[in-house]
């Protein structure tokens, strides 16, 4: 049994639960042999995280709530987004739009909540004391599949060509003209941490997530994403191309 500083009781939650301390995990992952250091730094996080209460659990059991936890301490998130706008990038009616058409099972107010978390989320991408870097690259597709009404996506697409000139958000338009590429296998997002720890790799799915951690796991993951930047429009180009897109969502006057 691990011993010393490392063995001491965590602190009890709610409903007597204890939540992990990330000494007893270093040490048992010792104690196991475990000596990926980068697999032990994950679940360290991750047990530090365990103790503590993110501002959504106040919104009950929403979707993503781990995954909500991670992005907000992460420092960077490079992700591919196939088919629709990234949500951390998202207008409040295009947001709308989405939750309510993709999720016709949820009640009014099961989506006014998601809608809340989901802007909430939007937060952490302008921290002023601690700005995210967030990278994206979008499939052409999502620029032409009408959420909501053309208002809607002109009004979505205008702030995304504004907020992809922000310094610490880089957007890239992959366009059909791409053809086949490492992406069409689907969504996903690399995060990593100012921790120095090496990252997770995100997938999402409608009804279960994929956190994936050990480097064997991520490496094919970064190397998609390379040749998806490169295959993809510059970030000037990419707004261009934006403001070319936006000329569809107006109307004849």
């Amino acid at each position: 049994m691990p011993s010393g500083e490392s063995a001491r009781a965590s602190p009890v939650g709610p409903e007597g639960r204890r939540a992990i301390n990330p000494r007893d995990v270093r040490d048992l992952c010792e104690l196991y042999g475990v000596t990926d250091q980068s697999f032990v730094a994950s679940l360290m996080r991750m047990a530090k995280e365990s103790g503590r209460q993110g501002w959504w659990v106040a919104y009950g059991d929403v979707p993503c709530g781990v995954f909500v936890g991670m992005e907000t301490e992460a420092a960077s998130i490079h992700s591919y987004e196939p088919l629709v706008m990234p949500r951390l990038l998202q207008t409040p009616a295009y947001a709308a739009a989405v939750i309510g058409e993709t999720n016709p099972h949820i009640t009014a107010e099961q989506a006014a909540t998601r809608l809340e978390v989901r802007l909430r989320r939007q937060h952490r991408a302008h921290h002023p004391a601690r700005l995210l870097r967030l990278w994206v690259i979008l499939d052409e597709s999502a620029l032409h599949r009408t959420v909501g009404t053309a208002d809607v996506m002109r009004e979505q697409l205008e702030h995304l060509n504004c907020i992809s000139a922000q310094p610490h958000i880089t957007v890239q338009i992959l366009p059909y003209a791409a053809g086949a590429h490492p992406g069409l296998s689907g969504q996903f997002s690399i995060l990593t941490f100012a921790d120095g720890d090496a990252g997770v790799v995100y997938l999402e799915r409608f009804t279960s997530d994929l956190y994936l951690e050990k480097p064997a796991d991520r490496r094919p993951y970064h190397f998609m994403y390379d040749h998806l930047q490169a295959q993809a429009l510059g970030p000037e180009q990419s707004r261009r191309f934006i403001r070319d897109t936006i000329r569809i969502y107006v109307r004849p006057s």
